[in-house]
């Protein structure tokens, strides 16, 4: 019996790990949205502006990676079932 609770709380903490991808999907949208107002209003400094747009994709995507990684970790390893 214990063994099903743990696995249903696995289960429901992966599915919630799963909605940090939510946030870096917006805000790399919102990050590309405003580089292209800036490509727009200034087209000389494109470069640096997509640097640096690039850079901040980068950083946000790395926050969705990590929750898909505990999801992955609590569906496959269950590291949880162990403890019992």
């Amino acid at each position: 019996m214990e063994k099903a609770i743990v696995l249903a709380a696995s289960a429901i903490g992966a599915g919630l790990a799963m909605i940090s991808g939510l946030g870096p999907g917006m805000g790399q949208g919102y990050a590309a949205g405003k580089a292209c107002e800036a490509v727009g209003r200034q087209p000389e400094a494109s470069g640096a502006i997509t640097r640096t747009m690039l850079v901040g994709a980068a950083v946000a995507e790395s926050t969705g990676i990590y929750g898909f990684v505990v999801a992955l970790i609590l569906l496959f390893i269950n590291p949880l079932v162990g403890k019992l």
